[in-house]
Parts: C-alpha cells; structure tokens; sequence
C-alpha cells in the first residue's frame, strides 16, 4: 500500500476495537521535514543568535589627569601661600618636628613666611628649585637614629641625597642637627646633610647647629636659633617687626552635636581603626596585641622588671630577632583628671583644632574631632618637663605679674633664664600638671593648652623573642621607671606604669597594647657558624633571650651553630638576675657556650660587665681577632657600654700590639664591616 495517500485515524477508546483504521499517504516525506527543520533552525540562527558587529561609538581619547601639584610640590604650595622659608624635618620623636615648627612660626616676626614640611610627603628633587621663590631658605632639622641612620621619615630624603648630581646653585639653607653624644655617631644626620648640600652647591647663610640630647638639647637649640635668625636678618636684608606676640596655629571647633561614632577614641590615624583592624600595620595603623602574659622577673629588692608575651596572631606582623616593638602608651588618668579640675574644663567636651593655614598638609595637631580627655589621654605628652616655647606662650594666661615674669624668663636666652629653666623645670622634673599646680594664677584655656603640649610618642623595646621559636607572638622585657624629683613629687614612667598594669584575668581577659614592629639593623650573622659575642647587663638582656633562642632553634635544625658567649650583669644574683633558668638550661644544652654573670653588688667591690670582659680577655681577643666573632652591645649608652668599648681599645692594643689609636681604628673598622653592633639607649 501506498503510505502517501493514506490517512491514518487514530481510534477512540470507545471505537478502537469495531472500528476500521483508513489510512492515506502523507504529503511530506521524513527527509522532507529533516531537511525543512536544518534549513529553519539556521535561519532562526542568522536571524536572532549570530554575533554581529559591534558599532563602537566615537569617543573623545580622555586624557589621563595628572596628579594635583599640590600632592607632591612644596615649591608650588609655597608660592601659593607666599612662603618663603620651608623647614624641614627629619624627626623620630617628635622633637625635630617641633622645633622646625618653631622656626616657621618665627619666620612671622621677622616679616617672612615659614612652613614646617616632612620630606615623606614631597618630592625632594624639588629642592633645586627654590631659587623661583624671592628670598627663600631651606631648613634642616635633623635628628639622627640608631647608629647614624635617618629618621624613618628622611630615608628617602637620604637615599635621594646620596644618589642625585642635581645643581643646587642658588639654594639658600641651614641645618640644626639632634642628636646625643653618648652615641658613636653623634649627630650623623645633620652632618651629613649640612656636608652634601654643599658638594651640591647651594649656599649655607648660618653654621651648623648640634644639638646634645645627653646635655640640653633645649638650650642648645635656643643658642643656636638666637644667632639664626640675625644672620637670616642680615643677609636677607630684612628686619625684625618687633611683634613677639603668640601667635596661634589652631582654632579652636566645638562639636555640640555630633555622632560619636565619628569621634576618634585614641586610634593613630584612621577613624575606627581599634574597631575595624587591617593590616599592614605601622606607626599609623597599630596593631591591638592581647597581652597573654604578664609576669614579675626579679625575685626582689624595690624595683619591678617584668615579662610580657603580646599575641600578634593572624595580624601578618613579621619579625626577626633584635627588631624592636613599638607600644603606644595611655597617660596616668589621674593626671588627666587634675588637669581638668585645675583648668576647671569639661573633659567630655567633643572639639576639634584647625589649622588657620588651609593649605597645610597638617589639619590638625592631632586627630579631631575628639575629647579633651581623648586627648590629654592619648595624643599629648604630659608627663615629660614642657620645652621654654610651650612656658613662653603660656605666660599670657597667668594673671599674677610675677608669675608671669618668671615664667617669660625661663623662656628667655638670659643666662638667669636659662639657669632657672635647668633647675626649675629640668632638674626638678616639672610636668605640665606640676607647673599648673606650683603657679596658681596660670590658668590656660584648654584648647591652647592642647595646641602647646607636644605628641604623645610610641616607646621602643628591643624584642625579648625569636620568631623562629614564636612566630605568634612578641616579647618584652621591661623596668618599671618610678622615682622621687628634686621638688618631692613621685614620677612614673608613662608606658612602664602603663604595660605593669596590663594583666590578664582570670576569668579570660585580655587588655590590648597599640603596638608595630620596627625594623632593626642589629641582626645575627648570615653564617649561623660565626661565634658572636653578647653584652647585656639589666634588660639589655632582651634581644640577646632571642638570639639564643634563634641559635637553639638552629641547633635542633642540625645547623652548626658557632660560640654563642653572654656577658649578663645585675645588681643582685638572688633578686635581679632576669631569665636565670632559661639561661642556664640554654648553657646546660651546650647553646650557650659561655654564661659570665656580673653580680655589680653581691660583694664589696662593684663588678660590672666590663670587667669580665678584661678577666677574660685571651678568649675574647680570640673570638674577635682569630674566629671572626661579631660583638653585640644592648643597654645603657652614656655608662655601660661607652665603658664596655673602652674594653676593647684595652684589649686590641694590648693583645693586638697595638698603640691606643690603631685599636680605636681596629674597632671602629669592625664597626664599619658590620662586626661590632650596638643597641643602645640614654
């Protein structure tokens, strides 16, 4: 049968077993509809899915925006706000950042223009074009770090200065340098600039200033800036105005109504930041460490030296040993609290100061808004005798002639000036709150008081760990600083009252301490064979608790480990005598191959650390001058260890055969080729 011409009917259930099935044939056949559906299915293809061309509108070619000159030029900002004299600083303390300060404030009185700038914030190949500004000057005030290395915000000032040929022809500049004679580069920084921005050409109008920490750095920086600013005066042609009278940075901003949660509570830069943390983590940006551990070290006697562990777990904080750790400290309370009532202010008053200069890099002295107790807590130093500037400007506010006088002399170059201020406010160790309570007619505004004080500044401690043994965690070894003044008063150190007081509960309590790590050139040698040679008395000990647990941890590793010799010293072998199990169980385990311990009053005669030294003194020669040892010194700079290097002079002259200046020139090489290291403080 033919299927083309048949119908086929299905059948209904009903009908399906009487019914006849007619069938008739079909009108298309299967390949016809095979085909039929390809040829539809491409056409809906062409038609709806294929990709077509893309029309790409004429857009104008967008220029990419150069950065604003005011981001990196301080000679545009200065022409556009009519200054004339930058003051530079390189400053890790805040004190060359105050007194470059000083100075651009001056500027006023003698009819010029100043501003204080960081060269972190600039680019520094600038500096040849100062001579587009009419009688423009540069001023350095450079602090030095370390063993003569820049402050962390001129390092790249420094490696620029180092590397440029730029012509600096025309430059007008001068320098004070701030540093401390106890150090074997004194004042290196400052040196160094004043030396090569001449070799590049540009004109110094005034000597050199070196400021002396170890003496008076106050004093020294008040001579040297008495006779800066006449000789400015002469060669600029220009006269003083013979207007001294204060002039104020900030304006003073109450926030009656405002969000608290836009009030800083101590953060160091961004808003929220204790709340919210994320790494990486800096002197902007601390990180909230839990204290895990807080223990007494010394068995006894009046003084307390303590053991803290802070947990740096999931912060990505990396050390290595010898690194120090940065710790933000909180001011005493109380004292907060008395200032307050003296000035008879509101503590809890939300405000905020300006800089009446609106195209300062520096808006406010500290962040704002916040509270005045936020402030006297957190940001400002309270503790610390105020400089003659901070007294100068204060004198206004006392109302009794002769307090006022008194306190305008202690500001002044008069020698009985001069003097008053070493005894009065030096020597006897006045702080802010001291001087508040001693003159009571002073009673300054607040806010102008907050304006004065300087900031509030991180302490440094030397890393009593090994990462490689705990990578968790940071370690310090610290004295609690507790003493009577001349005029009576008990003073405490501010961070070390502060960290004794960071215990953990035992209900699970953690306090937090502000903290970074900063970078340290006091490191182990590369070759974990090289014999190294530690001294350490009191808590220089710290960093040495990490070599030697480094030098362990090696060992265990099945590296060959060279000598490791400790010169330790304490006052008493059964009160003082810090990690004293550790160091003997590290001795027991053949780490340490040599544990002197100087006991300076178990008997009669003091026995310090150098005197082990010289008892010793074939080893000692032996490990330097025939083992390639490395010498590490930790602890006090202006007594134990200028004593400890005058040792070795001994020693290398006498062993070495040498006179007096060749073994002052032995040491000093082992200096230069990383073999003699220091880590030292005043």
């Amino acid at each position: 049968m033919d299927y083309s011409e048949a119908e086929i009917t299905a059948p209904t259930a009903d009908s399906a077993a009487e019914s006849p099935v007619v069938v008739e044939e079909s009108f298309f056949s299967t390949l016809d509809i095979f085909l039929f559906t390809l040829i539809a299915g491409f056409a809906i293809y062409w038609f709806f899915f294929r990709k077509k061309k893309v029309e790409i509108p004429d857009y104008k070619t967008l220029q990419p925006q150069a950065p604003t000159i005011r981001e990196t030029s301080f000679i545009e900002k200065m022409r556009k706000t009519g200054k004339n004299i930058v003051a530079f600083y390189g400053s890790q303390t805040g004190t060359a950042e105050e007194f470059a300060n000083r100075l651009s404030k001056d500027a006023q009185r003698y009819g010029m223009r100043g501003m204080a700038t960081d060269p972190e914030e600039y680019d520094m190949s600038e500096l040849s074009r100062l001579t587009e500004l009419e009688n423009s000057l540069a001023v350095f005030c450079m602090a030095t770090y370390g063993e003569g290395d820049p402050t962390d915000n001129a390092q790249d000032f420094y490696d620029w200065m180092q590397e440029t040929d730029a012509d600096l022809s025309g430059i007008k500049y001068a320098v004070f340098g701030l540093g401390n004679k106890t150090y074997e580069h004194f004042n290196a920084m400052g040196k160094y600039v004043n030396k090569r921005l001449e070799e590049l050409g540009a004109e110094r109008i005034f000597e050199l200033g070196l400021g002396d920490d170890d003496g008076n750095l106050e004093e020294d920086f008040i001579m040297w800036r008495e006779e800066f600013w006449p000789a400015v005066c002469e060669y600029f042609g220009v006269e003083a105005t013979g207007d001294d009278s204060c002039i104020r940075q900030y304006e003073l901003v109450l926030h009656n109504d405002i969000n608290m949660n836009k009030v800083y509570i101590g953060e160091m830069g961004r808003l929220k930041a204790y709340e919210n943390q994320k790494p990486p983590f800096d002197a902007k940006n601390p990180f909230l460490a839990p204290v895990t551990e807080n223990r007494k070290l010394n068995k006894g006697g009046e003084r307390h030296l303590m053991h803290l562990e802070l947990d740096i777990s999931g912060s990505k904080i990396r050390y290595e040993s010898g690194d120090h750790v940065a710790a933000f400290p909180t001011n005493d309370s109380t004292m907060v609290t008395e200032i307050g009532k003296i000035l008879n202010s509101d503590l809890d008053v939300v405000f905020s100061l300006k800089n009446l200069d609106e195209e300062s890099s520096k808006n406010h002295p500290f962040p704002c808004p916040t509270t005045y107790r936020t402030a006297l807590s957190h940001y400002l130093d309270i503790s610390n005798p105020p400089r003659t500037n901070v007294l100068y400007e204060l004198a206004q506010y006392a109302s009794d002639p002769t307090e006022q006088d008194f306190l305008r002399k202690m500001a002044s170059s008069s020698p009985e000036g001069k003097s008053q201020y070493v005894k009065w406010v030096l020597e006897d160790r006045r702080n802010i709150l001291a001087i508040l309570e001693d003159l009571k007619s002073l009673r300054p505004p607040i806010d102008h008081l907050c304006e004065l004080l300087p900031r509030l500044q991180a302490r440094y401690y030397s890393i009593a760990s090994s990462s490689k043994v705990h990578s968790d965690s940071v370690h310090i070894c610290a004295v609690v600083v507790e003493y009577v003044s001349k005029a009576g008063r008990t003073n405490r150190g501010v961070a070390t009252t502060w960290l004794r007081n960071k215990v953990p509960t035992d209900n699970g309590h953690k306090p937090t301490v502000p903290m970074y790590v900063r970078k340290s050139q006091f490191r182990l040698p590369y070759k974990s064979s090289t014999p190294i040679l530690m001294i350490g008395p009191g808590t220089g000990i710290a960093p040495f608790v990490g070599f030697i647990q480094e030098r362990a941890w090696l060992k265990q590793q099945g590296k060959e480990v060279g000598e490791t010799v400790l010169y330790y010293g304490c006052r008493h072998k059964n009160e003082d005598y810090l990690y004293q199990e550790a160091l003997e169980q590290f001795q027991k385990d053949g780490v340490l191959t040599q544990l002197n311990v100087a006991f300076s009053r178990d008997q009669g005669e003091k026995v310090y650390v150098q005197h082990l030294l010289k008892r010793n003194k074939e080893h000692v020669w032996n490990l330097i001058q025939k083992e390639n040892g490395h010498i590490y010194i930790c602890g006090d700079a202006k007594n134990m260890a200028r004593d400890v290097q005058n040792t070795f002079y001994e020693i290398a002259a006498e062993l070495g055969n040498m006179m007096h200046e060749q073994a002052v020139d032995y040491v000093k090489k082992l200096m230069t080729k990383g073999r003699y290291s220091s880590d030292v403080w005043s």
